[in-house]
């Protein structure tokens, strides 16, 4: 029978393999006292595949090193082998070692294993928390049945600039939102036990502050405040900690001059200590190694040396612990209890998810078979992606187009790419499965409609527009005239347009975030017809679209939106579905305005009257194009005033406000209900407004529900300089509204 162990429940959140704590170490303690010191720093090793485990002994130098050393106990885990043949033929080499200890075996999941979903910025805008934990659970499901036990995500890391790729990966601006995501996502891929055969464990990356590179740029620098730590990037990590993450990555960059890798500010003071958090660290890949280049470092044994002082338990691909760690303690530079401490944490991971009970227990070929890519992970895909849509403009109720529309002119260069469906970092999904538009159209519109496609223009490059490349814009433009011919006989243009999938991820930093190519030329000439034009926008980050949102009748943002992505665009245009999503990043009118985020600190010259000695620009706006927290419906929603149940608050006491939401449109719809606070005096400077709650509401055609929200100090602390609570006395505005400009205003009083 199994047992809820009390201390793994407020450190891990999850239930163990049928053992009580106490028994685990008992466990974990005699396997420590049995190991070799080689063996000990074998489980602290982890190797990428890199050949073929089905087959032959590899017949090179490297991976047939590799190979025995998997044999000898001198591996602890692996990343990027896939599917249960695979995996077994790995487990089958480590189970030769002396004291036969499993390998746990990890891959990026980072929407979905086989089964696709929309990229992580937009199952974001879906700001639907339980649509988040059901993608990750079946992410989950898939990936355990093809073997695996470990996923490195959830990608937690708050950004505030779309110059950076890797916003497709994480796409929030805001601690708050990004917590509740980061606990649902957490609570997706570990379910309940980590010890069931339909979960993994999950990996908070990357800690920390990994989302505020210099100049937008992949793998920079970082330089923020102890307040910008506390308060903005470190909320996601900790709440990630109370769901329970098993497993957490270090961060390439560095802070405050130190690399996160090897930080023991980071990892010993705040995560360990403050935190108390148990679970294991892994590099990142060759993060170790790469202090040399960071300078803090003279040689890979001395990379070793910080990496096992900052608490980095497992060395993701830099070789330092395996060439160098037993060095290091025989020389007595490194204790070997400090080595103990690093494999009793990953030992004690290993038995919660039951490989030492059944090192096999995830290998089931029948169920890999019957889970990968089913019908109803399919379903869910669409359906969850269609919640992830963010309607920014809709003039005269363009959308939904009627399915029995004479003609429409389908334009642009992903229209037919199945390929930028599926996103970047899309794990074992092939594009081969995925659904266009174009097929999402054929399937919705009706026989009497003429479905019309020109591709129109190309995009520059297979993964970017690259600095020094020499571009033949007419070359590019070659395919307008077709397009223009063709939409001229069309009642409405649908151009869908936007990045591929590997202009945004990881190592696609771009200098401008406009659309690439001569896209925004060809929808100049579309626009020209007179035709009404509708914009379909298909991209791993905030745009700056400027024209788009002045001259477009209707921009609808898709994001990479999965394996059912054509479906579920159509299903949308065509008035199935009613989108419901909002941004969760800032969309800029320009790059000169980054980084830009609701939730700014004031200044003492705040720009809010025409005055030219004031915080703002010669040449544009402060505001953004579309503010955190934007997106319309095809139906309408009017706000009635907040109520506040009392105008003062005592220090343990709660607020309830409410608010009256009507539906005065003629649909059906979801609405996310928004909460900002903003403390009006505090010893340390608050934002203009921060959110602090939410509720995706769904109210039908004419109807009107009360929202309800609950104020306690929990929602009005911060963290000081020396990362303690603080809560002051005084006025305290609350916000309601349905994006972070458009909202109405009370006041109380904190005594």
């Amino acid at each position: 029978m199994k047992k809820i162990v009390s201390v793994l429940l407020i450190v891990c959140g999850v239930l163990t393999a049928g053992y009580s704590d106490a028994e685990i170490e008992k466990k974990v303690t005699d396997l420590l006292n049995q190991m070799t010191l080689d063996e000990k720093i074998g489980q602290m090793n982890q190797y990428s595949n890199s050949w073929d485990l089905t087959g032959p002994k590899p017949d090179n130098d490297r991976n047939e090193a590799r190979y025995e050393d998997i044999e000898k106990g001198l591996v602890g885990s692996m990343l990027n082998v896939n599917y249960v043949k695979n995996i077994k033929a790995a487990q089958e080499l480590a189970l030769k070692s002396r004291l036969k200890i499993p390998l746990m075996f990890g891959v990026d999941v980072i929407h979905g294993y086989k089964t696709i979903f929309p990229i992580p910025i937009g199952l974001s805008s879906s700001w639907d928390m339980t649509a988040i934990e059901k993608a990750e659970r079946i992410a989950a499901r898939e990936a355990s049945a093809a073997g695996l036990n470990w996923t490195f995500s959830p990608m937690v890391d708050i950004s505030r600039d779309p110059r950076w790729g890797r916003v497709m990966e994480a796409g929030v601006e805001d601690p708050y939102l990004g917590a509740q995501i980061a606990k649902a996502k957490v609570r997706g891929y570990q379910g309940h036990d980590l010890s069931d055969h339909y979960t993994i464990a999950a990996c908070m990356k990357h800690f920390a502050a990994y989302g505020a590179p210099n100049a937008g740029r992949e793998y920079h620098s970082v330089d923020v405040s102890l307040n910008s730590l506390y308060n903005v990037y470190l909320p996601p990590f900790k709440a990630a900690v109370e769901a329970g993450a098993s497993t957490a990555m270090n961060a390439f960059n560095t802070l405050n001059g130190v690399p996160a890798t090897g930080n023991q500010f980071l990892v010993n003071q705040i995560l360990r200590s403050k935190w108390g958090w148990k679970g294991v660290i892994v590099s990142d890949w060759g993060s170790i190694g790469e202090l040399r280049a960071h300078g803090t470092a003279k040689d890979l044994k001395h990379c070793a040396e910080i990496g096992i002082n900052g608490n980095t338990d497992i060395d993701m691909e830099s070789l330092a612990y395996h060439n160098h760690l037993k060095e290091l303690v025989e020389e007595g530079v490194v204790r070997e209890n400090q080595v103990d401490e690093i494999v009793k944490r990953i030992l004690t991971l290993k038995y919660k998810l039951g490989l030492f009970d059944d090192p096999f227990r995830y290998l089931d070929e029948k169920r890999q078979t019957t889970e990968l890519l089913s019908e109803e992970n399919r379903r869910a895909s669409r359906e969850i992606a269609k919640k992830t849509f963010v309607l920014l403009k809709n003039n005269n109720n363009l959308l939904p187009l009627s399915k029995n529309i004479g003609s429409i002119a389908l334009i642009g260069p992903l229209v037919k790419d199945e390929n930028v469906s599926i996103g970047n970092w899309a794990c074992q999904g092939g594009h081969e499965k995925a659904v266009p538009v174009f097929d999402g159209f054929q399937r919705v519109l009706s026989e009497k409609t003429e479905l019309l496609y020109a591709m129109g223009c190309d995009i520059y490059g297979d993964r970017r527009k690259r600095y020094d490349m020499e571009i033949d814009s007419e070359k590019f433009k070659a395919g307008f005239a077709e397009a223009v011919d063709l939409a001229q006989k069309a009642e409405v243009i649908v151009a869908v347009v936007g990045e591929t999938r590997m202009m945004s991820g990881e190592a696609s930093s771009r200098l401008e975030i406009d659309l690439p190519g001569v896209q925004n030329e060809l929808l100049m000439e579309l626009k020209k017809i007179g035709k009404p034009l509708v914009v379909i926008l298909m991209s791993g980050r905030p745009l700056t679209i400027p024209w788009i949102a002045e001259n477009a009748d209707a921009i609808l943002v898709t994001w990479h939106a999965g394996i059912e992505a054509g479906n579920a665009i159509a299903e949308t245009v065509f008035g199935d579905a009613n989108p419901s999503g909002k941004l969760t990043m800032t969309f800029p009118r320009c790059v000169g305005q980054i980084p830009i985020y609701y939730n700014q600190l004031n200044t003492g010259r705040p720009k809010n009257r025409d005055y030219v000695w004031l915080s703002g620009y010669i040449d544009g706006p402060n505001s953004p194009l579309y503010p955190f927290g934007y997106g319309l419906s095809y139906s309408t929603f009017e706000y009635g005033d907040p109520i506040l149940d009392k105008s003062e608050m005592g220090f343990d006491e709660t607020l309830t406000v409410t608010i009256a939401v009507t539906n005065t449109g003629k649909r059906d719809g979801e609405e996310v209900v928004q909460l900002y606070i903003h403390d009006q005096v505090s010893s340390i400077a608050r934002p203009v407004k921060e959110l602090k709650d939410f509720q995706k509401v769904f109210i039908r055609a004419g109807e009107t529900k009360i929202v309800k929200f609950e104020i306690t100090r929990e929602k009005l602390i911060y963290y000081d300089e020396n990362y303690e609570e603080l809560l002051e006395p005084g006025d305290f505005e609350v916000m309601i509204g349905t994006n972070s400009d458009e909202v109405k205003t009370k006041t109380f009083t904190l005594k």
